[in-house]
């Protein structure tokens, strides 16, 4: 049995024609389920909806996704546990992961449907959040873990520890540690270097650290990181892909290490440094 699952950005004008057309062209293409998103469903009145939560339960044989990066994001935490492939349509602006175009869409979905598209393993980040000595939080992520001040704090102090050993002391707005997909998103905003998605590392960059000293940090994935909060006060919070996330407490403790899961992408020809070019234009004269 055929199946597959469409998750959509939420308010694109566009998915309300184009909805009922990819979902036409499931039925025509001999899919006998499709789960839908609360936010595709809404486009189908008639339509029942899944939490995102689920899709990795219902193991759909793989996610449409119509949307930006944001979009991409969301939905690999929800399957990676599954190892659910997702495709990437690009309805957003930049759409560095989401490397679809709209008007290749159909032909996209043809070489998936006839299983000519390249599968992409891309590693993720575990994140757990240590408080008085229990674990109050737990997430992955496909491109970073940040924990930063508030808008209106003052810088923020970390201790930063590599596999237990003191590394150094961070007076920063934050510190990004970044999968290598995540290099390219606001950890390279804030100065880190751009990692091919293969490497097995992963880099921990300052934001705006009080010292120039501070630099970003590469380091193999198997390390495991410790970011200790010394707020003194300030609000801190840390931020899941930018998405979800938490209030910190001082002595809060973040330990990240690579994940037991990762996600993967269906690609059809464009390289990483063909998107670099196209997305960040590099190199462009």
């Amino acid at each position: 049995m055929k199946t597959a699952a469409i998750v959509s950005k939420p308010e694109k004008p566009e998915l309300e024609q184009l909805v009922p057309k990819v979902l036409r062209w499931f039925q025509e293409h001999g899919y006998e389920r499709v789960w839908l998103d609360r936010e595709t469903a809404a486009y189908l009145p008639a339509a029942e909806s899944v939490e995102r939560s689920e899709l990795s339960g219902k193991k759909p044989e793989f996610v449409l996704v119509l949307g930006g990066d944001g979009t991409l994001l969301s939905a690999a935490r929800a399957v990676a546990p599954a190892n659910i492939p997702i495709l990437g349509v690009n309805l957003g602006s930049l759409g560095f992961l989401t490397e679809v175009p709209l008007d290749e869409l159909w032909e996209t979905l043809e070489a998936v449907d006839q299983h000519r598209c390249a599968h992409e393993t891309r590693n993720m980040l575990n994140c757990r959040l240590m408080r008085d000595g229990k674990m109050v939080a737990n997430y992955d992520s496909l491109n970073d873990a940040v924990v930063n001040k508030s808008a209106i704090a003052r810088l923020v102090s970390f201790d930063l520890y590599l596999d237990t050993v003191f590394v150094s002391n961070y007076k920063a707005d934050g510190v990004i540690i970044s999968t290598p997909t995540g290099s390219t998103a606001y950890a390279l905003a804030a100065g880190g270097p751009i990692l091919m998605p293969s490497v097995d590392a992963m880099v921990i960059v300052p934001v705006c650290p009080h010292s120039l000293t501070h630099r970003p940090l590469v380091i193999k994935d198997t390390v495991e990181i410790e970011i200790v909060v010394k707020s003194a006060g300030e609000e801190a919070y840390l931020s899941i892909d930018g998405q979800v996330g938490v209030p910190l407490s001082d002595d809060d403790r973040i330990v990240c290490r690579k994940s037991a899961y990762h996600t993967t992408l269906l690609r059809m020809r464009k390289t990483f440094f063909d998107v670099l070019r196209n997305k960040l234009k590099m190199g462009v004269r």
